[in-house]
């Protein structure tokens, strides 16, 4: 296993400017080992109105609660 995990950046052509932009941008990013061209071929959506996806899903409040008991009095601070 590597030591570090590199990133990878996804350039995505749209298939309808495929023709033009394919070639132009993957010889430019041809020396950029993290660069990666392809090219976007989806024909719809995968999500599909009106589905829940999995059905699992959990919609919960993140925040974190709050701790029990009140604060203490603050000194009184003395004014000049």
């Amino acid at each position: 296993m590597p030591d570090s995990i590199s990133a990878v950046i996804y350039c995505v052509v749209p298939e309808a400017l495929a023709d033009d932009l394919y070639e132009k941008l993957d010889s430019y990013y041809a020396d950029d080992p993290h660069v990666t061209v392809i090219v976007d071929r989806r024909k719809a959506s995968r999500r599909e109105a009106g589905t829940s996806g999995g059905g699992k899903r959990e919609v919960r409040d993140r925040r974190r609660p709050r701790v029990p008991g009140e604060l203490p009095e603050l000194p009184e601070l003395a004014s000049d």
